[in-house]
């Protein structure tokens, strides 16, 4: 089996491709030279003093000094660890779980630089007794290193990154949900057949074909329905997927990988925006991929982009076919795009290895959006991609996983099936809690904002059976009852079955502080949008907007509005985030206070 660097090669050097791309007998039209990639990168920042200190000094590994060591976060600057004494040790150890807590499970260690960031290096027999010493600290924890890059100093010293990996005791690995969107044929489900199948395109649509779940896809070659694929990689960064043996199943990449990249291919075409716009908000995906094709950025780009950055999901670029198109246009696009006010980002452009783990490193810190240039057909910059996907952390510390997992549990339905011989399953998220089999829970709300009571009989993670779901992980549920099911729908919530009649009922009206981020003209009192909140998505209408008088509220404007749904009662909590559209209009705020049905009907009977 390929080791971590056979299967992510390093960058290539100056004017010569990549061993993989002359293996497979491929030239790659991004990284042909490094004149070309200046090119691309002055392209991306002429003039912009600002944003070229920050990307090219910053945070780049290769000018002789990183940032200083941040207080939070998974990265940790050691300058060596010598014969530590046991005291010593044990402290090494203690931080390094901490570290491992902030990064949910990772934590990144740069051997031979100080806490002011500095690259001091070490000699030789410094830097392996070093890594002796970090390699008994992770197993004094069961945890896995592996180096993701060395960098040579003058007088034979070096400097070390390394990863290293600690799964949850209750976990088989540590999942990344990654979310994938563009317009239509901007190449997503091609992109993530090649990632998930382990083959290239022919250039005629076949690598998407095991991404499609119904006949209209196939015939159209338009994805119309939320579809979940898994990426796995072992302890020593060899991809897993269905290439990986003749025989391999979901429920073999899950259970083989130590960490696992779950893909939600999104729909592309206008007419399942509210589709797309329900996955975002109700699986809370950690990341997303924006695929562009290499021509123009479209208007569904646009307002995928949008819905991105007010929903507040890290996210990067993918360039795709740029086999049948110079990237260099698409390029200056985004980097007008990106740098404007609306986002105020940094474009960074991914061309060798280095620019993998400075862009992960750095991501959420520094606004930063890695831009990947790739080629589905040929392979190109496929590598860098599937390295950056390796390393992407889920953005979320283990400390808030476990503050959520210690509240009553919340799942939000975001899906419904019926199983032959099972009955009704319900897909979702768990957004609280800790859910088991054999759980008693109430399900609802239904017509009247009352909630029926049932119990969890199997649960599914990742296509294969598990006994637990935990806070922040998707799965699919199916019951047992005494009393006939009622039906279920997408937007409903499951609750602990303790939970109060107070607590667990739907409501009609909410309030909400909300900013308009377009309008054309100005919105008042009695107007009808599409509300998002959670799996949430219906129709409400605006029954006031509390000082706005006669003028209402225009784009850049925010203000409390009162809203009524208008089909039928939704579970909605204070402090959830509402994000509501319609046509071009859009706004995004937080629910303050909700007014339960019960309660309602109390006060007006």
């Amino acid at each position: 089996m390929d080791s971590f660097f056979d299967l992510f090669d390093p960058s290539p050097s100056s004017g010569s491709n990549s061993d993989s791309d002359l293996r497979n007998g491929n030239e790659d039209p991004v990284m042909m030279s490094n004149e070309r990639v200046h090119s691309i990168r002055e392209l991306l920042h002429p003039n912009n003093e600002s944003n070229n200190e920050l990307v090219l000094k910053g945070i780049d590994f290769n000018r002789g000094f990183l940032p200083p060591e941040p207080q939070l976060g998974n990265i940790e600057y050691k300058l060596k660890l010598i014969n530590p004494s046991k005291q010593r040790f044990e402290h090494l150890v203690t931080q390094m779980k901490w570290r491992l807590r902030e990064g949910n499970g990772e934590a990144i260690y740069e051997i031979g630089v100080s806490d002011s960031g500095h690259l001091h290096g070490l000699d030789d027999a410094d830097m392996t007794v070093s890594l002796q010493t970090l390699n008994q600290m992770a197993r004094k924890l069961d945890a896995s290193t592996s180096i993701l890059r060395r960098k040579s100093l003058a007088d034979h010293r070096s400097v070390v990154e390394v990863l290293v990996r600690k799964i949850p005791d209750d976990q088989h690995n540590i999942e990344v949900r990654v979310a994938v969107l563009g317009g239509a044929d901007a190449g997503k489900s091609t992109l993530l057949g090649v990632l998930t199948q382990g083959e290239f395109d022919n250039g005629r649509g076949l690598a998407r074909l095991n991404m499609f779940r119904h006949m209209h896809e196939i015939q159209t070659g338009r994805t119309s329905c939320i579809s979940h694929e898994t990426l796995g990689f072992d302890a020593e960064g060899c991809v897993i997927n269905y290439k990986y043996n003749e025989m391999m199943t979901a429920e073999e990449i899950s259970d083989r990988s130590t960490k696992l990249v779950t893909f939600m291919d999104l729909a592309g075409h206008r007419r399942y925006l509210k589709t797309t716009v329900q996955a975002l908000s109700g699986y809370c995906p950690h990341h997303a991929l924006i695929v562009i094709a290499a021509g123009n950025i479209s208007n569904m780009t646009r307002e995928h982009l949008a819905i991105i950055q007010a929903l507040d999901i890290s996210f990067s670029i993918i360039v795709t076919k740029i086999d049948l198109a110079p990237p260099e246009p698409i390029l200056f696009e985004l980097k007008n795009l990106l740098t404007s006010i609306g986002y105020r980002k940094v474009p960074y452009l991914i061309s060798n290895q280095d620019d993998v783990l400075n862009a992960n490193a750095h991501q959420s810190v520094e606004q930063i959006v890695p831009i990947f240039c790739v080629s589905n057909v040929t392979g190109a910059g496929l590598d860098l991609l599937i390295q950056y996907l390796y390393v992407l952390s889920p953005g979320i510390s283990n400390a808030e996983k476990e503050r959520l997992e210690q509240q009553p549990i919340e799942f939000q339905i975001d899906e419904i099936f019926r199983v032959s011989e099972v009955g009704t399953v319900a897909g979702g998220l768990l957004c609280k809690g800790v859910l088991t089999e054999n759980s008693q829970v109430k399900v609802g709300p239904l017509q009247d904002g009352s909630f029926f009571s049932v119990t969890v009989q199997t649960i599914h993670r990742n296509k294969a059976p598990c006994r637990v779901v935990r806070a922040g992980q998707s799965a699919s549920l199916s019951f047992s009852t005494v009393e006939p099911m009622p039906a279920l729908r997408s937007g409903m919530v499951i609750l602990p079955d303790y939970e109060s009649n107070d607590v667990a009922c739907g409501c009609f009206f909410f309030q909400a502080q909300v900013s308009v981020l377009f309008h054309a003209t100005r919105i008042f009192k009695g107007f009808q949008t599409t509300v998002h909140i959670g799996s949430i998505r219906q129709t409400a209408i605006i029954e006031g907007i509390m000082g706005a008088g006669d003028t209402g509220i225009g784009t850049n404007q925010s203000a409390s509005v009162l809203f009524r749904f208008v089909r039928h009662p939704e579970y909605v909590r204070s402090g959830m985030r509402i994000l509501f559209r319609e046509g071009t209009s859009k706004g995004i705020g937080k629910v303050t206070q909700v007014f339960p049905l019960k309660t309602t009907l109390n006060t007006t009977g």
